[in-house]
């Protein structure tokens, strides 16, 4: 067991072993390690570890210290440098009429190197644009030609699926990736639906690739000849994710029938004529799928309450039926310490002649509204109305301003 510590540079992703030397470093602390291209500034990813003596390759780099301030600052200079060269070669390469594009600029921690990261279709003359940056910067330069997707990794980005970069996130290495891998997985060949924003095919085919390869291996190849629960048949599609193969039947005429793989006997796997292939007498059983008990039982069915609620009493049939409760006036409150219900109380009202005039029959003088209305079912007339019924009527104030006139004259 060897005794290292784990740290990442820059914001790549991939992590390198350091001999820590006995110095405690704690997750997230800042180093400066020694690499063969000379002092670099690095970040932790993990302390003071033990690791299998094959996974360290020899000869194995010290760490030179914890990083200061003064280190700090000296790596913030450095950024700030690596902007104003990106600056200045981009105005070199467009005096020089290149065909390149620049990515990126890397300073060294000491400053004595800087390295441009450019992308080309081919082969790049760029010694006349070395000689004019050397000049500039007085260091020694450095331009390293890279792929589409050491750029994409370099720059991040959202992929189709809405995520960052799988290779600026946690991808160490590029893994290879070919066609076959989308046939395999039966995705569609359009390269615009396989292929990242860098223009190869996905990195992610290859996360599922083994998975679908060790399906395959269970099921069978389309237009085999099988014995289903319902008859033999061919294989007309494969669905790799369920498991479950269509089947065209030989004596059914209605379309193919799905049924899961276990449901099924191979007697020809793949392509090929049926001479020679003896059918069992006896059909495959049918997949019956079991009822699990759920984990964790139902509250609501489950629960036993300890005193039932009483039961609401019937209401015996001689029993008159309860009464609605009067709206009584809108708004109004119910007072405190009056009973539930009252007896309903019942207005007689006096009865109208049948010839009188509408109207007539429910002005009461106002002697009479004070008097108790009579029982009788026909009320007489006033006298001087009944000799007299075109006499004026006295005017009653009903709202509005009052009119102060004299009573009106009657004969007699």
């Amino acid at each position: 067991m060897t005794t290292v510590i784990s740290v990442r540079f820059r914001n790549g992703t991939k992590t390198y072993y350091f001999d820590p030397h006995g110095i405690p470093v704690n997750t997230g602390d800042d180093v400066v390690v020694e690499t063969a291209q000379g002092l670099e500034f690095a970040q932790c990813t993990q302390g003071n570890h033990q690791v299998e003596d094959s996974q360290v390759v020899q000869p194995l780099r010290p760490l030179i210290r914890v990083a200061t301030d003064n280190d700090r600052n000296t790596f913030a200079y450095n950024q700030t440098r690596e902007k104003e060269a990106f600056e200045i070669c981009q105005r070199k390469i467009a005096a020089h009429k290149l065909e390149m594009k620049l990515v990126r600029v890397e300073c060294s921690f000491d400053g004595s190197k800087i390295i441009f990261f450019f992308t080309a279709d081919g082969r790049v003359d760029f010694r006349e644009l070395v000689k004019d940056l050397a000049g500039v910067f007085r260091s020694r330069i450095e331009l390293r030609q890279i792929g589409v997707r050491d750029e994409a990794k370099m720059l991040g980005g959202l992929g189709i699926c809405g995520r960052p970069f799988c290779c600026a996130q946690f991808m160490d290495d590029f893994v290879p990736v070919s066609i076959k891998m989308a046939k395999t997985q039966n995705l569609s060949l359009n390269p615009t639906k396989i292929s990242g924003t860098c223009g190869r095919l996905m990195c992610c085919l290859k996360y599922e690739q083994e998975a679908y390869e060790d399906a395959l291996k269970r099921m069978p190849k389309n237009d085999s000849f099988v014995l289903t629960p319902d008859g033999p048949g061919n294989v007309s599609d494969v669905n790799v994710l369920k498991e479950t193969v269509g089947v065209k039947l030989d004596d059914r005429t209605d379309g193919p029938r799905r049924y899961r793989n276990c449901e099924i006997c191979v007697l020809r796997n793949g392509k090929g004529g049926r001479e020679g292939i003896a059918i069992p007498t006896k059909l495959p059983d049918r997949y019956v799928e079991e009822r699990k008990e759920p984990l964790f039982p139902a509250v609501i069915s489950d629960y036993t309450p300890e005193s039932e609620p009483p039961a609401e009493e019937e209401e015996a049939p001689g029993k008159e039926p309860r009464r609605r409760r009067s709206r009584g006036r809108r708004g109004a409150k119910k007072p405190a310490g009056e009973p539930a219900a009252k007896e309903a109380v019942v207005e007689v009202r006096p009865a109208v002649k049948a010839d009188s005039k509408p109207g007539e029959g429910r002005r009461r003088s106002r002697s009479a509204r004070k008097s108790p209305a009579p029982t009788d079912s026909v009320v007489p007339k006033p006298a001087a109305v009944a000799q007299n019924s075109e006499a004026p009527r006295k005017r009653t104030h009903r709202g509005g301003r009052r009119h102060h006139g004299g009573k009106p004259k009657t004969e007699g």
